[in-house]
C-alpha cells in the first residue's frame, strides 16, 4: 500500500458513497426525475430513466444503510470470482483426534487455570512469594444454602 491516507482515499469511496451521484441525475421538475441507468437487457447501454419523484425517492432510501453499517466492495482474494477462476479452496489440516486429546489431559483445577490465564500462581505466599501455601480446609460457602433449596423451604412452610 502507498500509505495511510491512500487507503482512508480507498476505503472512503466506498464507505461514503451515495445510491446515485449528481451526474447520473439529468433533470427534476415538479413530478419526475429522470437520470442515466445502465440497460442490462439490452448489452448494458446508458439509458435516459424517468421516474415518479416518489419511487425514486423509494428505490434512493433501499440503498441508504442504516447507522452503525457501513458498505465496502470486496476485492483481491475475497471477490467471489477471484476464488472461482484461481481455483481457491480452503483446505483444512489434518484434525487431530480429539478423544485422544482429552484421554490425555486430567481435570484442570482452579489454581492450574488462573495460572494459565493470568500468569499469576495463586499457590505461592503473597509475601515472600518462594513458600506454597497448602489448603489445610476449605470453607463453606456463605450465601449458598448447603441443602436443596427448595425442599428446604418447602420444609419450613410447613
Amino acid at each position: 500500500m502507498a500509505g495511510a491516507e491512500h487507503v482512508i482515499r480507498y476505503l472512503g469511496q466506498y464507505t461514503h458513497r451515495i445510491a446515485i451521484s449528481n451526474q447520473r441525475i439529468l433533470n427534476v421538475d415538479s413530478t419526475n426525475v429522470t437520470f442515466v441507468a445502465k440497460d442490462y437487457r439490452d448489452r448494458a447501454q446508458i439509458k435516459p430513466v424517468s421516474l415518479k419523484g416518489e419511487e425514486f425517492l423509494r428505490r434512493f432510501s433501499l440503498h441508504v444503510m442504516p447507522d452503525g453499517y457501513v458498505r465496502i466492495r470486496r476485492f483481491g482474494i475475497y471477490h467471489h470470482t477471484t476464488k472461482l477462476h484461481l481455483d481457491l479452496q480452503f483446505v483444512p489440516d489434518e484434525k487431530p483426534d480429539i478423544d485422544q486429546m482429552t484421554a490425555k489431559q486430567k481435570p484442570e483445577t482452579a489454581p492450574e487455570r488462573i495460572l494459565r490465564l493470568t500468569g499469576f500462581d495463586i499457590t505461592k505466599c503473597p509475601h515472600c512469594k518462594t513458600g506454597r501455601l497448602i489448603v489445610i480446609r476449605t470453607l463453606p460457602r456463605i450465601r449458598s444454602p448447603a441443602g436443596h433449596l427448595p425442599s428446604m423451604l418447602f420444609d419450613k412452610l410447613q
